[in-house]
């Protein structure tokens, strides 16, 4: 099973791809799915995610479930 990590755009330092710490991956109202966290430094990161990467995040331990 290859390794799972969430990463994020981060809109107010204009870096992509940063890894995503403490997530917690939640559902959208129309079902998608959502990893929430932190970058280390105090910035906020949100970014959506396919069913299949969000289960695998959580499995893997990750990030925690928020549903």
């Amino acid at each position: 099973m290859a390794t799972v990590e969430l990463t994020a755009y981060n809109v107010k330092t204009k870096e992509k791809n940063v890894p995503i710490k403490d997530a917690v991956i939640t559902k959208t109202a129309k079902g998608a799915y959502m990893a929430q966290g932190n970058d280390g430094k105090g910035n906020k990161l949100t970014t959506l995610l396919g069913e299949e990467k969000a289960l695998a995040a959580i499995k893997a331990g990750i990030a925690k479930q928020g549903w």
